[in-house]
């Protein structure tokens, strides 16, 4: 597999999993039984694991490693709160409004990793 599929191959799965947020936070506001389903379980999951495995496949390639590019260590920092953000949503929350605001802020998170990675900027300045 080559750098740039490999790369293509993140990037639909940073879609996907960000979708897969969106739509779970989207049932979660609703009250939906949808979340209690089996594949909707298991499938952010898959998606996720890919998801890691072609960055860490992709800085290995590259060479470039979090906590020495700047821009690699900030996505690693905003990840970190974007799951911990993403749990109290989803799960961990303990009133409606704790968790709108928490999946408001796992949203912001998301998007900034994005910027960063399409910048390579941690201060999201093209």
């Amino acid at each position: 597999m080559s750098y740039l599929a490999l790369k293509h191959l993140h990037m639909s799965f940073a879609v996907l999993s960000g979708s897969f947020f969106l739509i779970r936070g989207l049932w979660m506001l609703a009250g939906s039984a949808r979340l209690q389903q089996r594949w909707v379980k298991i499938a952010p999951h898959i998606v996720d694991t890919l998801l890691l495995a072609s960055a860490i496949g992709l800085a290995a390639w590259s060479r470039q490693y979090p906590f020495v590019a700047p821009w690699l260590t900030a996505k690693v920092l905003a990840l970190v709160a974007y799951i911990v953000l993403g749990t109290i949503a989803l799960k961990r929350g303990r009133t409606p409004q704790v968790r709108l605001a928490a999946f408001i802020a796992a949203l912001a998170c998301f998007f900034y990793i994005v910027a960063v990675a399409v910048t390579k900027n941690p201060l999201v300045i093209a």
